[in-house]
């Protein structure tokens, strides 16, 4: 191999292009026993291909060689060069390498054999040439564009090509452009498209015209596709071209894509005058459409027996009926035109019942933009331009509508289908936990579908509207879907139930209190009586499971009617003694959203009743809870927690606390009882199981309870604690004997767990206790030695995580009381939970977190403690923070930008601003613009350019009153300013780090970064500056524009909330009644 390098590698000589096929065949077998080779064949070629003059060579490699791999090869090198070295290559060169690629594509393009057989090949050689014009087009290849015109005349073939090269340079420039080339260049690119469309659109037009190659066809109409986004209008309708793609569209070979092309024009918005040539566009599709699928097929049952193509037909139908209502549904609602319209609204409908997700997403994403424009039209008593808009163009004034009501009445027909599509296809609610698995069987599930989720809040808002439109026709076929249920008697079946309820629950809050109620006792009713007459453990887990999630979400019900609510509490309870999958979660996940929203009423006394229900509730409580598990005993005892916590009487309160913890209190005292008499007891599996179940008992009591829980709290902290130190003892002491894997027995897990939870129960009640002095001098004190002392003693795989998390949520709630405890907090825990996290990328995942989140608090909190700190420990903050940013996993690199920006902020606020960018300022630099330039951490990008932005920004704003560079070195007066210093430096650093960029290109970054005092400018300018280098140039760059995306996303969705809250029933009941709203007896 070391010959073979040699000869290779020595471009003095010309190229042994059979050598080099033998080392690519090389690198690419996997033969037993030759891996050796082919790692060493790999470095050479690596070697070859990293040379300076390897490009040289391409044109007598893809000449000589029969290798397809080594051709491909060639092209990398070539690619290489276009896409990181092209600027720096001389003009004759570049004209060279042009030239070259454009006689190679057409010899290729030229032979119709050849072009099929290495279409692969030559859509490379497209690529290239197409990467090449982002750098030379317009202003060095004017001509481009003309030239592939003219030469696409010549052969069927090379027009075939040049269709592809058009195609793939639109898609670059509208589509990609923002990864890889800078806005000056993108927006230059696009102008010139747009000048030469022109050329290219009669191109399309001659092509169609003239030619009966279907691959040519169908390969125009690709291309015509992608240009048809962008194209100026005037194309549109001036020429024949939207003629032409009609006429195309009927024929099967075409079909699709002239249907894609028909989409694009379909969806263009344009000016008014335009409108009757869309109505005229449209009616003659639907002519056409009714010829290639007659308004009497069944669309679903077709689809499902369809071939690829007719399927792919269907979803390309309805991404046209959706793309073009969308855009012009107003100006079809015109009497000429209506009949046509609810045609094409019919077809869609059919289309929704489709068997086929992506069909139904396009589907429903336009039915949800639909009906809220027919309910918008609806409230406002007026269509968008005029009452009688629908019925007859604004521009033939005196023709009045025949009949009132407007749209609502106009698409009544297509609404009642759609309420029965909502109904029929409504999807599964996040609250439903019991389904049926592919084998028919009903279980529990056990992983959420978030695209289910977000089908069914969108199906949910549609059928919301559709209930606002017309209260009556959605009630009665609701109604009558139930009935249709019962009748079945024993053939009813689970999906269609199941929808139904879905149905019924997701339409909350839509109806009127009184239309509302008679309809909820209904089906309550119905429901109720289903579950009584249906045999069989399955059905009745199905109608369980319907009838909680339909009370679940009329919360307002329940609370309105004491009678229905105390009927569905003891069905639950009932439930709670059902053990099929499911069901005993279900319905205590439903009793906690009940108590949530109603808790007052079961703490008065109601009508005709002795005493409360939590009387009744307490009293029969060992009996209702007897069949649950404990995740379903904690919250059950979560949701009493609320129940409690809406008595306003403390003695009362009190003593209801008191009552429900009897249970766990008895099995606590007794543990803690025999552990007196027989410490080694506590080591039994049982009894640690036992001791956490009671914790995270007391944890869920705590949570919904609140401060009222300090009585509890205090019953059981102490003994708490003792239980801590001696399991974390035993921990200690069995992993110091038992080596790293004693670390992941079971018995050590079972003991850990323990230490979380009461660690978890201490972090609740510091979050709910409203009296931060009573936290700062009765319990921190007494936390400090079991807690911080153990954490520091035990040996690293011994140590909580959660005790880091509990000490910043203390620092966070205390903050200045706490600044007496941080330095002895930070010498208990940093270093050594330092040590262990540094040691490497990935052990202690959860440490690395918290720690930071720590470290966050310390900084937000009680910043004064730092100034306290001797030099090194500040250099280890600063050092794990600097750690934490450089880390590729990306919550940790967050957690650390995100803590040196406030860092960075409270330092140069403070005293000693100048004596800790004295210290730190270069250091922080270089790192932050190490990790922002190296392609690894580009999620961080907005976090790293505010964090540069800064410390720019306080270089002029007089925060650090010395100079930053090297006094004793340099001399006092090496520089004018901070400023003028800095900007040489990191002229110097980008220089080195990037050597493809030139000098002025480095100069005008660090100047535009000192000029920018805005942040979105400086930002757009840091952008532009890192597509240009070459670590970021090869790679897909969409994370830099991530913050854009999101940010607009926000803003949407805030929008979009604003308006559904104005409308009765689509924010969820269970969402919209807070706690405080029912302080009513």
């Amino acid at each position: 191999m070391g010959d073979l390098a040699v000869t290779l590698l020595d471009f003095n000589k010309p190229i042994d292009v059979g050598l080099l096929d033998a080392t690519v065949n090389l690198s690419m077998q996997s033969v037993v026993g030759g891996e050796q080779q082919r790692a060493a064949a790999e470095k050479l070629l690596l070697e070859f291909q990293e040379h300076p003059q390897a490009w040289t060579r391409v044109d007598t490699i893809l000449e000589v060689s029969q290798n397809q791999p080594t051709k491909y090869f060639a092209l990398q090198i070539l690619e290489n060069v276009i896409r990181f070295k092209w600027g720096a290559l001389p003009l004759e060169q570049r004209e060279g390498i042009k030239n070259y690629l454009s006689n190679l594509i057409i010899r290729f393009s030229m032979s119709e054999e050849l072009f099929r057989k290495e279409a692969t090949f030559v859509n490379k050689l497209n690529i290239l040439l197409v990467q090449i014009l982002k750098h030379d087009w317009p202003a060095r290849w004017k001509s481009f564009i003309p030239d592939l015109v003219a030469a696409s005349r010549t052969s069927e073939t090379l027009c075939e090509n040049s269709m592809k090269i058009l195609k793939l340079l639109s898609e670059e420039v509208f589509d990609f452009a923002r990864l890889d080339l800078t806005q000056a260049k993108t927006k230059e690119l696009k102008q010139s498209l747009t000048v030469e469309f022109k050329a290219i659109h009669e191109l399309c037009v001659f092509v169609l015209n003239n030619t009966r190659k279907t691959e040519l066809i169908r390969t125009t109409l690709e291309t015509l596709s992608v240009y048809l986004t962008w194209v100026p209008l005037g194309y549109i309708f001036e020429g024949n071209l939207l003629e032409l793609l009609l006429q195309l569209f009927p024929q099967a070979p075409f079909r699709n894509v002239a249907l894609q092309c028909l989409t694009e024009v379909g969806s263009l918005q344009m000016s008014t005058e335009f409108n009757p040539q869309f109505a005229k566009f449209y009616d003659f599709f639907m002519q056409q459409l009714e010829v290639v699928v007659p308004p009497s097929v069944n669309i679903p049952d077709a689809y499902e027996k369809g071939t690829d193509d007719q399927q792919k037909f269907v979803q390309n139908l309805a991404l046209f009926f959706t793309s073009f209502f969308k855009a012009h549904i107003g100006i079809l609602e015109t009497l000429e035109t209506q009949a046509q319209l609810l045609k094409g609204l019919h077809y869609l409908v059919d289309i929704s019942y489709v068997d086929n997700t992506e069909v139904f997403k396009t589907c429903l994403d336009y039915w949800n933009f639909f009906v809220p424009d027919i309910y918008t039209s609806a409230c406002t008593g007026l269509d968008p331009t005029g009452v009688a808009f629908m019925f007859a163009p604004p521009a033939t004034p005196g023709v009045e509508p025949p009949l009132g009501g407007g749209r609502k009445l106009l698409y009544r027909p297509i609404l009642s289908r759609l309420r029965q599509l909502m109904i029929c296809r409504m999807a599964k609610p996040e609250e439903v936990i019991v389904v049926e698995d592919e084998n028919g069987n009903i279980v529990r599930e056990t992983m959420k579908d978030n695209d289910v989720l977000a089908q069914y809040k969108s199906m949910r808002e549609t059928l919301v509207y559709l209930c606002h439109l017309d209260y009556d026709d959605t009630e009665q076929q609701m109604l009558e879907k139930l009935r249709m249920q019962q009748l079945a008697g024993a053939n009813w079946t689970w999906a269609a139930l199941n929808t139904l309820c879905w149905a019924i629950g997701s339409i909350a809050g839509s109806m009127a209190d009184e239309q509302e109620n008679r309809f909820l006792v209904t089906v309550i009713r119905d429901l109720l009586n289903l579950c009584e007459v249906t045999r069989g453990k399955d059905n009745k887990a199905v109608i369980a499971s319907n009838i909680m999630y339909v009370v679940g979400q009329y919360p307002k019900f329940l609370r309105a009617h004491w009678k229905f609510l105390k009927t569905v509490v003891n069905k639950l309870f009932e439930f709670m003694h059902e053990t099929h999958p499911g069901v005993q979660d279900m319905a205590c996940d439903t009793f906690l959203k009940i108590c949530n929203k109603c808790r007052r009423k079961f703490v008065v006394l109601q009508v005709q009743e002795r005493e409360p229900f939590i009387c009744e509730l307490l009293n029969g409580l060992t009996e209702t809870i007897q069949d649950l598990q404990p995740h379903q005993i904690h919250t059950f005892y979560e949701a009493v927690g609320l129940m409690i916590g809406a008595e306003s009487d403390s003695v009362k309160r009190d003593d209801y606390l008191h009552r429900l913890m009897g249970p766990p209190n008895t099995t606590w005292n007794q543990i803690l009882s025999q552990a007196h008499a027989n410490p080694e007891m506590l080591r039994q599996q049982e009894v640690i199981k036992s001791i956490q179940n009671v914790l995270q008992t007391n944890v869920s009591v705590c949570s919904s309870l609140g401060q009222p829980f300090l009585v509890q709290f205090n019953i059981i902290f102490g003994d708490m604690l003792q239980v801590y130190k001696l399991y974390s003892e035993i921990i200690s002491q069995t992993i110091a004997t038992g080596g790293p894997n004693a670390a992941r027995s079971i018995f050590v897990k079972y003991m850990r767990s323990v230490k979380k939870v009461a660690l978890k129960l201490i972090e609740t009640f510091v979050d709910k206790c409203d009296d931060p002095q009573l936290l700062a001098s009765a319990y921190v004190p007494a936390m400090m030695d079991p807690l911080l002392g153990d954490y520091a003693r035990s040996v690293p795989d011994a140590r909580d995580a959660e005790v880091l998390s509990l000490m910043a949520a203390i620092i966070n709630k205390l903050r200045q009381l706490m600044e007496p405890e941080v330095p002895r907090v930070f010498e208990a825990l940093f270093e050594c939970t330092l040590t262990m996290i540094t040691r490497n990328f990935e052990d202690y995942p959860e440490h690395r977190l918290q720690f930071f989140a720590l470290l966050h608090a310390i900084v937000n909190s009680c910043f004064n403690t730092l100034f306290m700190m001797s030099a090194p420990q500040l250099k280890l903050v600063i050092d794990s923070i600097v750690w934490a940013f450089r880390h590729t996993e990306r919550n940790v690199a967050e957690t650390g930008l995100a803590l040196l920006h406030d860092l960075l902020v409270q330092f140069a606020g403070s005293d000693y601003a100048t004596q800790f960018h004295q210290t730190y300022y270069l250091h922080l630099l270089n790192e932050i613009l190490a990790v922002m330039t190296d392609s690894f951490h580009k999620p961080g990008f907005k976090s790293q350019a505010r964090i540069l932005h800064h410390l720019f920004t306080i270089l002029d704003a007089n925060v650090i009153k010395a100079p930053l560079w090297d006094v004793a070195a340099k001399g006092a007066g090496a520089f004018p300013t901070n400023s003028a210093f800095v900007r040489v430096h990191v002229i110097g650093l980008l220089s080195t780090s990037f050597p493809n960029l030139t000098q002025a290109q480095v100069t005008a970054c660090v100047s535009g970064m000192f000029e920018y005092k805005d942040f979105s400018a400086f930002k757009h300018h840091l952008r532009d500056f890192l597509v240009q280098t070459k670590q970021f140039a090869s790679q897909d760059n969409a994370e830099l524009f991530a913050e854009d995306v999101e940010k607009q996303v926000v803003e949407q969705r805030e929008a979009r909330q604003r308006v559904l809250a104005a409308i009765p029933g689509m924010i969820p009941q269970a969402d919209t009644m807070a706690p405080e709203d029912m302080n009513d007896g």
